[in-house]
């Protein structure tokens, strides 16, 4: 009987503790309709429930496979080396991707010093009144730069690009000019941006290649990375939460950021950078018809990168650099030198096949220049060329003319003029005195005998 009542007991308070949650939930419920939602709004429904269960690793989608996307690239970091493409140069629109020319241009302000990190920025109509990814800027509330670059970076906030474009250029409009232009300057020829958002636009397109270029240049600036690798964090003190639309940062080994974008005109887009044994790739696919397929597609084109090549650096070749004889300087030669070259990314198969080639003069024509380019280094892997740099000279060298050949006639003259008297004094080593030492004193330089000491006495002069 004890026992079947302690049995009633807990089954009966486990009854109270279930009705208790679930009263707890339904005013929780009630308490989430009434209040404004602090956690920031996704790029599209599918992405919304950040209650979903991830999985625990990507699907991956390999380059053997048919891609599900519209265009796709996979480049090189720091060489823009491109390993794969399909249809490159299809544009397309980006959606948010475009935040990555937005964050682009706000690093470059800061790094200039032109605005910085802790720069307090007042939300304009403008900027409060823009839809889809969202954080809620209200007209008039300020927030820092950083903070509202963690918005756009982690939340693909629009009205916090917004807030900071106008903090950059003046007006929104300014600043997508001046992403205009810099597209330019990066030789993104297939690129036209109407606003830094990425929502729909007619006309507001850009290829897998362009966004390729921008996020390679973005990746230079190694501040962005302390936003794009952020899995989730918070503003407003805790009161509105983030959790990065990209799936990589968390799942994928050694990745490194970048951009989501999802609209109903583009579709799923990604760009995803990695970073492996200093080999970092952008995976870039557009149009995927599903979120999972474009995190998929680009994961299987970083295992493909990872998977096949290699970041090597030209090792010194200062053995094989000589003098450069100079004709009519006043010098007799010149040292070329050079620039430790960057890495060059090969075919893992042919990691070993690394050679250098060093062309240069036997001599060179004076006047020489300090950086003049004397010869040349051509980086070569199974025989072809891969990369080359130069070897430029390491001092000027004049030309030796009239007012040059006397400068250096009257400088050795005043060389010998400055030069000590010859020494004439010397003694006659035939007449210099012969010492012995008795055994056990010792002698000093000159055949001296030391003095002083017990049973040593002075040296005699010899006959």
């Amino acid at each position: 009987m004890r026992n079947m009542g302690r049995k009633f007991y807990r089954m009966h308070k486990r009854n109270k503790r279930g009705r208790f949650r679930i009263i707890i939930s339904f005013a929780m419920a009630l308490a989430l309709m009434a209040a404004p939602c602090h956690v920031a709004a996704q790029e599209n429904p599918e992405e919304m429930n950040l209650d979903q269960e991830l999985p625990a690793a990507i699907p991956v989608i390999s380059i053997a496979d048919s891609f599900p996307g519209k265009s796709a690239v996979l480049m090189e970091q720091s060489t823009g080396k491109v390993l794969y493409e399909q249809n490159p140069d299809e544009k397309l629109p980006p959606a948010s991707v475009t935040k990555i020319m937005s964050m682009l241009l706000v690093m470059e302000a800061v790094e200039s010093g032109k605005i910085t990190l802790e720069d307090t920025v007042t939300a304009s109509e403008e900027a409060a009144s823009m839809g889809g990814s969202q954080i809620w800027l209200k007209v008039g509330e300020t927030m820092s730069v950083s903070d509202l670059l963690k918005a756009v970076a982690i939340a693909s906030a629009n009205d916090a690009v917004v807030a900071l474009g106008e903090h950059v250029a003046g007006s929104h409009q300014a600043f997508v000019d001046q992403m205009n232009a810099r597209a330019a300057q990066l030789g993104m020829v297939n690129t036209h941006f109407l606003n830094s958002t990425g929502l729909d636009a007619e006309g507001h397109l850009t290829t897998a290649r362009d966004i390729a270029i921008m996020s390679r240049e973005l990746m230079r600036h190694p501040l962005v990375a302390e936003y794009s690798t952020i899995w989730m964090d918070s503003l407003r003190g805790g009161e509105t939460e983030l959790v990065n639309t990209n799936r990589l940062v968390r799942f994928y080994s050694g990745a490194t950021g970048l951009k989501t974008g999802t609209t109903n005109g583009a579709g799923s887009c990604l760009s995803a950078t990695a970073t492996r044994d200093n080999l970092g790739l952008v995976a870039v696919v557009m149009g995927c018809p599903t979120s999972d397929e474009r995190f998929a597609s680009a994961r299987g084109l970083l295992d493909y990168g990872f998977a096949n090549y290699i970041a090597i650096t030209p090792p010194p070749i200062d053995d094989q650099i000589m003098p450069v004889k100079v004709l009519r300087g006043v010098a007799a030669s010149v040292m070329p030198v050079y620039t430790q070259p960057g890495t060059i990314v090969v075919d893992k198969m042919q990691a070993d096949a690394l050679t250098q080639q060093v062309t240069l003069p036997a001599d060179v024509q004076a006047p020489i220049e300090p950086g003049q380019v004397l010869g040349m280094v051509e980086v070569l892997v199974d025989g072809q060329v891969v990369s080359s740099y130069p070897l430029t000279a390491a001092a000027e060298v004049e030309a030796m003319t009239f007012p040059n050949a006397l400068k250096a006639l009257t400088a050795a003259l005043f060389r010998m003029n400055d030069a000590p008297p010859p020494v004439t004094d010397l003694p006659d080593p035939s007449e210099a005195p012969v010492c012995t030492c008795p055994d056990g004193c010792p002698c000093q330089s000159g055949g001296a005998c030391l003095t002083g000491g017990e049973g040593c006495p002075a040296c005699p002069k010899a006959s």
